[in-house]
Order: C-alpha cells, then structure tokens, then sequence
C-alpha cells in the first residue's frame, strides 16, 4: 500500500462490465496538469484557471484509432474534494476498451493506477474521515440490505467516531489537569480535586461500557436473525412461506412431505431482516431410511439454532401431543403460534393465546405474521448494531484495553497512589481509544483495513 500523497492516482470507479456509463477518478496535486495534457473542453476557461467546483462538457484525447472521446468532466480544483487534494471525475461511455484505453492515456500524462482504497486513504490520512468511517465507507459498498446500509450510514457521519471523539476528548482534558498538578506539585496548588478525578473516571467508564455493549452487539452479528418454521407435515408451512415472501420460494404439493430438505430466504420487513427457513415437516415416528431420518434432524437442528420459530397448526385438524407439548412447554416466548388455512374453517375456538389465523389463499394474517417477525427479530443482536461489523472486530480489542487501563486508573486514584501513575493509565489508555479512530495507527493496520477496498474507491 502506498501511504505517499504526493502523486498522482486514477482508476476506474463504476462497476466492471460494459455499462451506459463510465466513470475515472483522479486525485493528487498533479491532477490539472494531467487534465490539461489529455482533455479538451468545448467551451470555458483553462483548466489551471478555476478555483470552484466545475462540471466540463468535453472530449478525452486518445491516442489513434480511437481519437477524441466524449465526457464530461467534474473537477474540483483545490483542496474541497474527498481526498482533500485537487481531484476529478471522468463521465463517458462505460466501454470497457475504451475506459483502457482512457486509463492509459491518464498514465502517460502523469498519473498511476491507484490501489485498492487509495481514495479513501488519502481522506483519512488528510483528516477528512477517520479509521471508523473509512470502513463505513467501504460498508456502504458492500451493503446487502436497507438494514446494513442504514448502520453503514450512520457511521459514516459519526455515529461511532462522535462518541468516542466525545470520551477521548473527556481523557484528555482530566490528563492535562493532572499533568498540570504534578508539574506544580512544589507549589500546593490543586488543578483537579480527587472528587473530580473518580467522578470523570466513572463516567468515562460508562461511556465504554455502553460502547462495548454496542460493538458486542454487532460483531455477534455474523449471523442474521434466523426464523424457522415447523410443522406437521402438510401443515401449510410451505404456502406460508411463500405467501410472506409474495413469491414462490418452495415447492407446493397436496402431497404430504414434499419439503425434504430445509428451505432458506432472506427478508426484510420493517427495517428488519434476516432469514426465513422452511424445514421437512415433523413426523411423530421417523422412518428407518437414512434421507427422512437427515431430513428431520436437520429441521430439529434449524430449530435448536432459531431465533423464532414458526409452530404452523392446521386449523382444519386437531392438535396432535407433540404440538400441544410445544404450546405448553416454557419455550413458547421464542415461538409463535399460526393457524394456517383459516379459510377452510368457519368456527375459530382453538383457544391458543396469541395465536394468528392465516391463509395462504386469501393473504388474511399475513401481514401481521410478518409485523411479529420483524418485532421478535429486532431484539436479536443481529438485527441492528451502532457500527459495521468490520469495525466491531476490529475495535473491540482496543476498547477493552483502553477499559482495563481506566479500571487500573480507577483503582489507583482510589487508593490514592498519586496521580502521576493514574495520568500513565490514562495515556495507555488514549492510545487505546486513539487505535480506533485512527489518531494512532501502523502501516499494518491501514493496509490492513484498506486493502479490503476496491480499486477506484
């Protein structure tokens, strides 16, 4: 990884493949005289002339047989650009050869293709984004879902940054009134009271617990909410599965046992998602062949590992010891409980509390079923974090040393063994916290980081 800032770099930053559109991105201090080199604009003044943002109508000189090539050019000229460095963008035909052939020209007019993550880099090594919004930057990207997106987002504007800029920020100020009395400890004078001292201390010390909580939250969060539905076989589990997802995700047979293996489909209702899965239904006494007996201690293993089950009763029979062993056991806070083909019955007296009626053919309950999903799936710590999980892993290590360090400073200053080794705690401590966000970092750590990127971001 190159951690230099004093050249020019470029690299394609639209999607590989051939598109409507395609887009150069340039960033350095040799970025007007690479423009003016290659690129003719149609109208306006010379390009070393402009202090403000510009959007150019021009072409891009190329060399034969492609000749001039249309674009438009966006240029920042100064350092109000995400780089904080003169910088540009590219806009023309999304060819693959002839976005080569542009990346080519750009090169021999003095500029090299970029890293992956360079751009980024240089915003974080010009103080534009710290380590934590960097990797929200590359979240964003990587986004599988409005959820994912949402946390990525927030991040990146501070979401995670702001509060630990908050708490360091806090540290710091205790620091130099420490420092400040032991440099006139000679001359009796109290910067900081020992009230003040263990009162900063145990809010500092909330403050990361409270950060800690969130970050656990989201780097447990490798696997979604998983939702399970079980059932007696042709008990509607299928047809219910697809009717929450409104399109058909499993195979649907009046024939009892058509789903041999377990079927799963991510959702996403109510800013909430997470997977659905449809298992093999229960059968009281398991067949010797070897494929029914996988079939139901996979659907058994699905469920042990659930976050919600489905318990999916036909309303047009009656309850069978297994399914009434599962209404009365004192799991059921993790189930809920649907009648299915509710339009095949008239009478609706099967007394199950908290029980909602569905059908499959009609849409009746659906939409509550998939209200309850979302609200049982919200409190799993999956389903929502205050930072990307990349962040998460990465900066759970340092939050929890920057907390022994403040509970040693805690201890120290209680038993009062003088502030000069609770002002070193202290600085282990910032150090820890600094790691974070990136005020103190190694080049193993931003390669580390931004090597994940993609070239041209």
């Amino acid at each position: 990884m190159h951690f230099a800032v004093d050249d020019t770099i470029a690299a394609v930053a639209s999607p590989p493949g051939g598109a409507v559109r395609g887009v150069i991105r340039v960033s350095g201090p040799g970025t007007l005289p690479c423009l003016d080199a290659c690129f003719r604009a149609a109208a306006g003044p010379p390009l070393d002339s402009l202090r403000a943002p510009t959007r150019l109508r021009g072409h891009l000189l190329l060399a034969a047989p492609i000749g001039p090539l249309p674009c438009h050019l966006y240029l920042w000229p100064t350092r109000r650009s995400y780089t904080r460095q003169p910088s540009a963008e590219l806009h023309t035909l999304g060819s693959p050869p002839l976005l080569d052939a542009a990346m080519t020209r750009l090169c021999q007019c003095g500029a090299r293709l970029a890293q992956p993550g360079e751009f980024t880099l240089r915003a974080f090594l010009a103080g534009r984004l710290d380590l934590t919004q960097a990797e929200a930057v590359l979240a964003v990207i990587d986004a599988h879902d409005p959820g994912e997106l949402q946390t990525a987002l927030a991040q990146l504007a501070g979401g995670l940054s702001g509060p630990l800029q908050t708490l360091r920020s806090a540290l710091l100020e205790l620091l130099a009134h420490l420092e400040a009395g032991l440099d006139f400890a000679d001359e009796d004078i109290e910067c900081v009271t020992q009230a003040e001292i263990d009162a900063s201390l145990d809010e500092a010390s909330a403050q990361l617990d409270r950060l800690l909580t969130q970050l656990a939250s989201r780097s447990n969060a490798g696997a979604e909410p998983t939702v399970v539905l079980r059932g007696r076989p042709n008990a509607g589990k299928s047809s219910l599965l697809n009717a929450l997802l409104a399109h058909d995700a499993a195979i649907v047979s009046p024939q009892a046992g058509t789903t041999r293996d377990y079927v799963s489909r991510p959702f996403y209702w109510q800013h909430v998602s997470g997977m659905l899965i449809d298992t093999p239904g229960w059968v009281e006494h398991v067949a010797h062949d070897a494929l029914t007996q996988a079939a139901q201690q996979a659907a058994a293993e699905q469920a042990r590992q659930a976050q919600l089950t489905i318990l999916c009763l036909d309303a047009t029979q009656p309850l069978v010891d297994w399914e009434r062993a599962i209404l009365e056991s004192a799991a059921l806070a993790n189930v809920l409980v649907v009648w299915t083909k509710a339009d095949l019955v008239a009478a609706r007296t099967h007394g199950v509390a908290d029980a909602v009626y569905t059908s499959s053919h009609t849409g009746e309950g659906i939409d509550a079923v998939r209200l309850l999903i979302a609200r049982r799936a919200s409190e799993h710590p999956g389903a929502a974090g205050a930072a990307v999980t990349a962040t998460a892993l990465r900066c759970r290590q340092s939050l929890q040393s920057a907390g022994t360090r403040l509970h040693a400073a805690r201890r120290l200053a209680a038993e009062r063994a003088g502030d000069e080794l609770v002002a070193f705690e202290l600085r282990e401590a910032l150090d820890e916290l600094g790691q974070v966000v990136g005020t103190v970092y190694t080049d193993d750590i931003l390669d580390r980081i931004f090597s994940r990127f993609c070239i041209g971001k």
